[in-house]
């Protein structure tokens, strides 16, 4: 049995590795779509030191499209199925409350949703009904050219800087979440890195700013894996071949923030490449017991 209270509190920051059931994720979309490959994915994250597996079977990256409810509900339950017996503690990236019942049901610890409870307002009312931590993400909707034949708005406009409305708006979904019922001592947040915030300006002030998350009592994720302010980084250093950055060289940009994170107090990292980023973090964690 997960301590959740000891999760939830932990005082050293976590890998949280990616395991994507999906068809079309931006960097490993169809790789794990069989469920055994999907069940072996996990354990190999296990195995390099992730302390939590974030299971997803919906992309979220601009262009695509919602999958059925039904093959969402499959895809997680199976995965489910397989890791709980192995140990692992699950999170479920998902913005469904039907997914994530069935998912808690089965024995996840975590519901980790991009919408920070704004998209199905039955998922708050779920996650209080159990007792599991929750990851609430900035949100402002889908990403331009996102789910649907017609172009959402430009949601990377931040008036007051991307700072100051990442943290306000990003508080104000909290408090919607808390009044669905929702413990304050079971929620994390997450100031969702390239979610509106497709450039370096977007992302890297609120790094920088980490601090700003932290100073709200909640424990502060952090996803910055394989993101495209990365690869612009990379180009913008002139160290991209013509076909762009690779994703060796994303991982190395992803495995250096995490262990910037890791220093400075972040709850967990979400990437794709466990062992560099595990690596990072235990320099991150050390640099920040002699800090």
């Amino acid at each position: 049995m997960t301590d959740l209270q000891a999760l939830h509190d932990a005082t050293h920051t976590m890998v949280m590795g990616v395991l994507n059931i999906t068809e079309d994720s931006f960097s490993d979309g169809g790789l794990w779509l069989d469920p055994a490959k999907a069940a072996q994915h996990g354990r190999d994250m296990m195995a390099a030191g992730a302390d939590i597996i974030d299971i997803g079977a919906e992309s979220t990256r601009p262009g695509a499209k919602r999958v059925a409810e039904a093959d969402e509900l499959a895809r997680i339950t199976g995965a489910v199925k397989t890791l709980i017996p192995a140990g692992a503690v699950l999170s479920i990236d998902t913005t469904r409350a039907s997914v994530a019942a069935a998912a808690l049901s089965e024995g996840a610890q975590i519901i980790n949703d991009v919408s920070g409870g704004t998209l199905d307002a039955e998922l708050p009312h779920v996650v209080a009904d159990h007792d599991c931590l929750y990851i609430v993400q900035h949100w402002r909707g889908w990403l331009a050219g996102s789910k649907g034949a017609n172009p959402d708005q430009d949601t990377s406009v931040y008036e007051h800087g991307v700072l100051t409305d990442v943290h306000d708006e990003l508080m104000r979904q909290v408090d919607g979440v808390l009044a669905a019922g929702v413990k304050p001592e079971r929620i994390i947040i997450d100031p969702g890195l390239g979610f509106s915030k497709p450039g370096i300006e977007h992302n890297l002030p609120l790094l920088t700013g980490l601090e700003t998350f932290r100073a709200t009592g909640y424990p502060v994720l952090i996803g910055q894996s394989r993101k495209r302010f990365i690869s612009a980084m990379l180009t913008g250093a002139g160290t991209a071949g013509a076909d762009g950055p690779t994703m060796a060289q994303r991982d190395d940009v992803t495995a250096a923030l995490s262990a910037l994170s890791a220093e400075h107090g972040a709850w967990a990292v979400r990437v794709h490449d466990v062992a560099k980023s595990r690596a990072a973090v235990i320099a991150g964690n050390t640099w920040r017991e002699y800090a």
